[in-house]
């Protein structure tokens, strides 16, 4: 695939330092024209808009879990991305299957430390989680690692990512590890394509907390993430 980059000059990958190259200023009006959904990038240098995978407190569906649920203790351990995507900047995918990084769309922070807050952030106000490494409780807590193998970004078409995620408990002695592929529709514009990953971050949570609570009752845990939400 082509990669183009919007930013700082990197001799060995032989990419641009200027903040829109011709080129690209070019392919992301064509892309604009047809989607509505680059527009920005026509423009002359503007200042960068940032977005978070963290969804405002209280936004969003309603607690999965029930009032009643027990605490569910989570060590969120390693959370890993694609070396490419793991930046502020945003990386996207062109309509030619070709790649361009955005300069002017941005994560609040690196991608991989926005997937695990963001991660956190539900499992705790969505799924009556509790943050093993702020608190203390008898119950061992599930050490859960989340590995991302990819986090693609297609404006006006899909958000989608894809990885394998493992849970192991010391007591009771217990290890789930789980595949998964989610794929949530966006509409034009740059803020759809962010709120399609927060839609897909809130699935993954919710799958590993559906996994983790069968596995507690001795049932066999579910590895499907939740539909989206109609």
């Amino acid at each position: 695939m082509n990669a183009r980059r919007a930013g700082s000059t990197g001799s060995r990958a032989r990419v641009r330092a200027e903040p829109l190259s011709i080129r690209l200023r070019q392919a992301l009006c064509v892309v604009a024209a047809a989607t509505a959904t680059l527009g920005a990038g026509c423009a002359a240098n503007k200042a960068p808009r940032f977005h978070s995978l963290l969804g405002s407190a209280g936004a969003g569906a309603p607690p999965a879990a029930s009032p009643a649920a027990s605490p569910l203790r989570i060590d969120l351990g390693r959370v890993a991305v694609p070396a490419q995507v793991d930046q502020a900047q945003w990386l996207v995918r062109l309509p030619d299957e070709s790649l361009a990084l955005l300069e002017a769309e941005r994560w609040a922070s690196p991608l991989r430390d926005e997937l695990r807050q963001a991660l956190l952030g539900v499992l705790v106000e969505r799924h009556a989680a509790v943050d093993a490494r702020s608190s203390t409780g008898e119950v061992a807590p599930w050490r859960v690692d989340v590995d991302v193998r990819r986090f693609e970004s297609a404006p006006g078409a899909e958000a989608r990512i894809e990885g394998t995620w493992s849970a192991l408990r010391r007591t009771p002695a217990a290890r789930l590890t789980c595949s998964w592929a989610i794929r949530e529709p966006v509409g034009d514009g740059m803020l759809a394509l962010a709120a399609g990953h927060r839609r897909a971050v809130e699935r993954l949570a919710g799958s590993i907390a559906a996994a983790l609570r069968a596995a507690e009752r001795g049932a066999s845990a579910p590895c499907e993430a939740p539909a989206a939400a109609g």
